[in-house]
């Protein structure tokens, strides 16, 4: 057989991203995809994974046929709930062997290569992980509806709650109360439709209109932030109290809500060694050492 190839995955709830390497590390090929948190429909889950892995495989001047001789990693949002795990993998898969984790554990491969630390996505939605002397423990990650402090998904549903609150008269209205209802063409009724349908990636598309605000000293704008950061705050000390050594920061929310943190937590953050699609590509290669044709790793 030709030479393996190995492939790590980042599946969140926005978008996925795949990164091919050859055995020696070089780079082959990106790509991109659309949502893929896995307890979304399986169909759509592989429809986004397949799609960036094409692309990486275009970039790489590289064939359908060569999926076969890959090892993938996934490291995946969603991926702690084993239901959401079953549904995935009751699709086959066309790699050598498939590997998949959370996608906090893949973000702390990455980060740390295997060494004692903690990590704290905080994008679409936004969970803490850390590994410390073997032993692994989450914080948060729940689902945006009762958990994900700090993201972009909590971020936006709140900006929408508060909105109404400044409709009906409860709060006062501020220009990025405005801006968000006229989103909606300032009728409420339009909005409660809209939030029967939303998805995480719905809520977390005003996160960055509220950061926007909070940046222009908008008072609506900087109490949603400083919720947020807040709740990012609750989650790093736990993961820190916990004996980690370092914290690593991973997400699109979570350079802008650095700023925001107390400035011992800030003093805590390390850079990581590398991203969450090595950490997705170290554990393909995990699975490839163990001798394995592993449909899964968990």
């Amino acid at each position: 057989m030709s030479e393996f190839l190995f492939l790590g995955i980042d599946g969140g709830g926005t978008k996925c991203r795949a990164r091919l390497r050859d055995a020696k590390g070089a780079l082959l090929g990106e790509g991109t995809g659309g949502p893929s948190n896995i307890r979304l429909d399986p169909d759509l889950v592989w429809n986004s994974i397949l799609t960036a892995c094409r692309e990486a495989l275009g970039q790489a001047g590289l064939q359908e046929a060569d999926l076969k001789r890959i090892h993938a990693g996934m490291g995946a949002a969603g991926a702690g709930q084993t239901s959401a795990v079953e549904r995935l993998l009751s699709r086959p898969h066309p790699f050598f062997s498939f590997a998949i984790d959370t996608d906090a554990h893949t973000a702390w491969l990455g980060a740390f290569g295997g060494r004692d630390g903690a990590i704290l996505i905080v994008g679409t939605g936004s969970c803490g992980y850390g590994v410390v002397g073997g032993q692994r423990r989450y914080v948060g990650g729940w689902g945006y509806e009762i958990s994900d402090e700090g993201s972009g998904a909590a971020i936006g549903r709140e900006a929408l709650r508060r909105i109404i609150w400044a409709y009906d008269g409860r709060i006062a209205s501020t220009p990025l109360s405005r801006t968000l209802l006229a989103e909606f063409g300032n009728d409420p009724e339009i909005l409660v439709d809209w939030v029967g349908k939303a998805r995480p990636s719905d809520y977390a598309r005003y996160a960055p209109i509220v950061l926007e605000h909070a940046e222009q000293r908008d008072p609506l704008g900087i109490a949603l932030v400083t919720e947020a950061a807040s709740g990012m705050a609750q989650i790093a000390t736990r993961l820190l109290d916990l004996g980690a050594p370092a914290l690593c920061l991973f997400g699109g929310l979570a350079e802008p809500l650095r700023l925001w943190l107390p400035p011992p937590l800030q003093q805590a953050i390390a850079p990581p060694a590398a991203d969450a699609l090595d950490g997705a590509i170290l554990l393909g290669q995990t699975t490839h050492r163990g001798g394995r044709n592993d449909r899964t790793s968990l």
